[in-house]
């Protein structure tokens, strides 16, 4: 049976999504049962790949369906218009509302199963916080969107590169917030997130979880702070007793070389960079932003709109067609 097309959202029109899009899509045009379709204004992106030298061709489609037939010809496009034209590096937030509606349609294709799963460009967040937007970014708008429409949802952040699956317990907050956000609720039900994504949209039919510590050395027996103590090793023991294969705390300066990272599926870190700077270290240019935890799958690139690339045609593809390449991996599992 074919494969469900998986649906590509426009993202910040001003960006480098043209760009990556045209590129990514040449690369993987010929991927045996694999395609995808952009849902997003059809002739800007059109004019804009073109502006550098990118002129691929569309396939303009109206339904979902359609997109694997034309794939391999040209890139396939559901439109949806724009309110103005963009402009490389000149974000017009006249666009943003644009932006969030294409962004909640390929939910709701999704959720309609008619997507096998969505892959997000980058967004601007400041252009959509001008039009009253919300949220931190794209996942928890999307958990939001979820459960406003009757389903179930536990958004879980996780990047990817090779080699290493890296979830951050917290993510944007000060470091000075730190310790006071770090509950045992909030790791137990990340990892228990976690441990069921690994089996259901990984293939892995038994999980091995890590858990870092927060401290130095995880804290050296209370010797350098006391969260290890009170709050991640009961947390730790607790889902070891609910059947779950975990291991921790264990210190994060040791938890990312090859011998710790062949000990584990995934590691549940503390705090943003502790979990970003392996996975960035490991792979700059082609890791992988996944959310756990949705009724359907959505994976994204792991870098921001990179204005300052934007309209020059030098921006790489390679996280954008990294995150294709897992969300079909995902769907297929």
């Amino acid at each position: 049976m074919r494969s469900k097309p998986l649906v590509l959202t426009h993202g910040e029109p001003a960006g480098i999504a043209p760009e990556i899009t045209a590129k990514a899509w040449a690369e993987l045009r010929e991927q045996k049962d694999f395609s995808f379709f952009l849902l997003g204004d059809a002739g800007d992106f059109a004019a804009r790949a073109a502006a550098v030298g990118l002129s691929i061709p569309l396939r303009q489609i109206t339904r979902p369906a359609d997109a694997a037939d034309v794939f391999n010809e040209g890139l396939p496009v559901i439109h949806h218009a724009m309110a103005k034209p963009s402009r490389a590096a000149w974000i017009d937030t006249r666009n943003s509302p644009f932006v969030i509606e294409v962004i909640t349609e390929a939910a709701e294709l999704c959720l309609a199963g008619l997507a096998g799963g969505m892959v997000t460009n980058p967004i601007h967040k400041d252009a959509l916080y001008s039009v009253g937007f919300k949220h931190e970014g794209h996942t928890d708008f999307l958990a939001s969107l979820c459960r406003a429409r009757g389903h179930d949802a536990h958004e879980v952040m996780m990047l990817v590169a090779p080699g290493l699956r890296a979830v951050p317990l917290t993510i944007h907050i000060p470091l000075k917030n730190v310790p006071a956000a770090i509950t045992a609720e909030s790791i137990i039900s990340q990892a228990q997130v976690i441990h069921r994504a690994l089996k259901l949209n990984f293939g892995i039919v038994s999980p091995r979880l890590w858990v870092t510590g927060l401290n130095p050395h995880a804290s050296e027996n209370g010797a350098m702070g006391s969260e290890e103590q009170e709050i991640i090793a009961p947390a730790v023991e607790a889902l070891r007793h609910g059947g779950i294969n975990i291991h921790g705390p264990v210190s994060a300066d040791t938890a990312f070389n090859p011998e710790a990272r062949s000990q584990y599926d995934a590691v549940l870190c503390m705090y943003h960079d502790q979990a970003l700077i392996p996975v960035k270290t490991l792979d700059f240019h082609g890791g992988v932003n996944v959310t756990l935890g949705l009724p359907f799958i959505r994976t994204s690139p792991d870098h921001g709109t990179a204005l300052n690339l934007a309209g020059k045609g030098e921006a790489r593809a390679d996280s954008l067609i990294a995150a294709l390449k897992l969300a079909a991996d995902m769907a297929a599992g």
